[in-house]
């Protein structure tokens, strides 16, 4: 039996069902939640609500919006022949923090993994092929994780692709910035290598 009150302990159980957070970091965040006034509570509360009731997926590339379309598709500078390829929405951010790549997006929202029941229907799959029966998709950018659920997804999208007449290129893999080569594990060694380029 627990010592907190019951909605303290229902507090700290759902932020437990986060991933990454332990029964402690739950107790951190839930007495977090505590030591914020009422107003802070329910605007935080409201944001929760609010990303649950007011986000969809953009009709165009799946990725999470308010709008009928994301601000990305919706961008007319962006390059409409290129679209790159990722398991999650976060992964998206992660490549416009780079500010290298001007294309567009695809969210698969999962990848192909039988061994989780997660089969090629479950994923945006046919959403992107119905994108490249237009013309002016000349690539497309796989960036799926290099696990073996990533791999086997770019290799399955690849095989459905390239019948299409579209280039289907792999993000390379390679060495950290800042990484020593003695602590790199072999296949990163070794992809590294086919991936090197010319200086």
């Amino acid at each position: 039996m627990s010592a907190n009150a019951a909605p303290l302990e229902r507090l700290i159980e759902s932020f437990g069902k986060l991933p990454g957070i332990g029964r402690k970091g739950a107790q951190r965040l839930a007495y977090q939640v505590l030591s914020m006034d009422k107003t802070e509570a329910m605007a935080f509360a409201q944001a929760i609500v609010d990303a649950h009731t007011k986000l969809h997926r953009c009709k165009v590339c799946q990725n999470f919006t308010d709008g009928e379309v994301c601000s990305i598709c919706a961008d007319g500078a962006r390059d409409h022949s290129v679209i790159c390829v990722v398991e999650s929405p976060r992964d998206v951010g992660a490549f416009e923090r780079t500010r290298e790549y001007r294309g567009e997006y695809h969210v698969l929202h999962g990848l192909i993994s039988p061994m989780d029941g997660v089969g090629a229907d479950q994923l945006t799959i046919k959403e992107l092929l119905a994108r490249l029966k237009n013309e002016t998709v000349r690539e497309v950018i796989m960036a799926t994780n290099p696990t073996v659920e990533g791999e086997a997804t770019a290799l399955y999208l690849a095989r459905l692709i390239k019948p299409l007449g579209v280039k289907v290129s792999r993000l390379a893999y390679g060495l950290p910035v800042g990484g020593s080569l003695e602590y790199a594990d072999p296949t990163t060694l070794g992809r590294s290598l086919v991936s090197r380029g010319e200086l």
